[in-house]
């Protein structure tokens, strides 16, 4: 098998460390590991595959020579440095929101919407919101059988969606607790809370991360007119991203239906047993979306009512951007 020489920008942190993780689980075939980070990181070592690769800084020229780039950075660091790592002559797997919805930016989920057609040279490939990827994996075969009409979200998700950081700061208000509490990360107390704001909110009262599901998740299934609401909430769950999601089908079914749509799937867990319910703590470390507490909304009958879970670190991040690379080397060889 072809080797291939990776670079990994944002390796230092939570997301950038699955990367690293994945690749030796994966037996993904790295000849070269190019890992950057900040200057604090410089200098510093990142063991894989039984060999210790330098960090380095962004600098010019930094990527020739690569064939394969993940970006797990900000949208700055992505803007910049994503086109000069394609113009180097590297497909770019990038982590951030800085191109999810351009029109030319291709926003896959391997197992919903990859085609070898956007390979016919180097390009940049974007990796959707975390929150995203796991709904589409859910949603994909109900559309494929029966076609959608309207999807209703609410998120629950895990303290990690928020970095190093956020995961850190539960702990931290988890050991001084009844103690004087602060929190720098979140917009309110995380512990023992729920916080019905994910990012920065719109004129129309929406915050970034539900816009990022509305839209996002239109584009991946190639539905610009699918009628998507999304209202998420940051709770005090170390990792590990819940939904609770309303799908309207275009026909009425039976639940025998639904279940032999969801079985089976590539990526999908779906459990029947209403009392075998997956959590955020089981799926942790796990790789595929798990969906359970399948039912039918008696006030509509084409509506039905799901609980999905998915490890936002792995399937939502770094799994689905491994993934992508794995289909690119798949058609190369």
């Amino acid at each position: 098998m072809k080797q291939y020489k990776v670079g990994l920008v944002g390796a230092t942190g939570m997301v950038g460390k699955v990367f690293v993780q994945l690749l030796a689980e994966r037996k993904f075939p790295v000849s070269e590991l190019r890992p950057f980070a900040s200057d604090a990181s410089q200098g510093k070592k990142i063991e894989l595959n039984n060999k210790s690769w330098e960090i380095k800084t962004l600098t010019t020229n930094c990527f020739e020579g690569l064939d394969l780039v993940f970006f797990s950075s900000g949208d700055d660091i992505s803007k910049e440095w994503g086109p000069i790592a394609v113009k180097a002559g590297a497909y770019v797997i990038d982590n951030s929101a800085a191109f999810r919805m351009d029109p030319e930016i291709p926003l896959i989920v391997p197992e919903v919407n990859w085609t070898n057609e956007i390979l016919k040279k180097p390009c940049l490939i974007a990796n959707p919101n975390c929150s995203t990827i796991q709904l589409v994996v859910a949603l994909k075969p109900l559309r494929d059988s029966f076609g959608i009409e309207d999807v209703r979200v609410s998120s629950y998700q895990a303290v990690s969606g928020a970095g190093q950081a956020g995961y850190d700061e539960l702990l931290d208000q988890t050991k001084k607790y009844p103690e004087s509490i602060s929190s720098q990360t979140f917009a309110r107390q995380i512990l023992f809370n729920c916080i019905p704001q994910i990012g920065s909110f719109d004129k129309d009262g929406f915050t970034s991360e539900e816009v990022k599901i509305m839209n996002e998740t239109r584009k991946i299934l190639n539905e610009p007119k699918l009628k998507v609401s999304a209202f998420t909430v940051r709770v005090p769950a170390l990792n590990a991203h819940s939904e609770t999601v309303w799908v309207t089908l275009s026909k009425q079914i039976n639940e025998e239906q639904i279940h032999q749509a969801l079985s089976g799937k590539d990526g999908l867990v779906f459990i029947k047993d209403h009392n075998q319910y997956p959590t955020a703590l089981d799926v942790s470390g796990k790789d595929p979306v798990y969906v359970g507490r399948v039912h039918k909304d008696p006030n509509d009958l084409k509506t039905w009512m799901l609980w999905i879970v998915s490890d936002n670190i792995k399937k939502g991040a770094a799994l689905n951007g491994i993934q992508i690379a794995e289909k690119i080397i798949t058609a190369h060889d």
